[in-house]
């Protein structure tokens, strides 16, 4: 049986995972520039190194942070572009896809890489607190805690 590596972050008290083939890499210490009339869960832009990234506040995202609540010292979780894994999904169609553009995941602080044997992730429930689960794939025990495992794929997605 396969096992899959994710990293591991919170937002609040609450531990999420996303495949870590996806992450380009992880920042801390960002400077986030706000952007006018952008969805309320688009924190801002960021300057990577010359290069332009979306920042999504993964926890106004999914509904478990008011978009007013003042978080600082966040992380920003750089995924990779749908092009960068477009070679590693024709080896494994499993892989999500991401977005053509860079985007940054900002969460609250970083957990630890856990590599999780396939057999050992539940689907997920309905909902878990008040976020629906449209944006989970499956929900792992842990020692200590429950890893919500998100669908990347769903929560880049926009509605116009």
């Amino acid at each position: 049986m396969a096992s899959k590596q994710f990293a591991s972050f919170y937002i609040g008290e609450n531990l999420f995972g996303i495949d870590i083939r996806l992450i380009r890499e992880i920042n801390r210490n960002i400077e986030i520039t706000p952007v006018d009339r952008a969805p309320k869960f688009v924190r801002g832009l960021l300057n990577l190194r010359g290069q332009i990234v979306t920042v999504i506040d993964l926890g106004v995202r999914i509904g478990l942070v008011d978009k007013d609540d003042d978080r600082k010292d966040g992380r920003c979780i750089v995924l990779k572009t749908s092009e960068e894994l477009s070679q590693k999904r024709s080896e494994d169609p499993t892989l999500e896809d991401t977005a053509r553009d860079l985007v940054a995941l900002y969460v609250d602080d970083i957990g630890d890489m856990v590599t999780i044997d396939e057999k050992e992730i539940e689907s997920p429930p309905a909902n878990i607190g008040e976020v629906e689960g449209e944006f989970f794939s499956g929900v792992a025990k842990l020692d200590k805690e429950l890893l919500v495992i998100l669908k990347v794929a769903e929560l880049l997605k926009i509605e116009e």
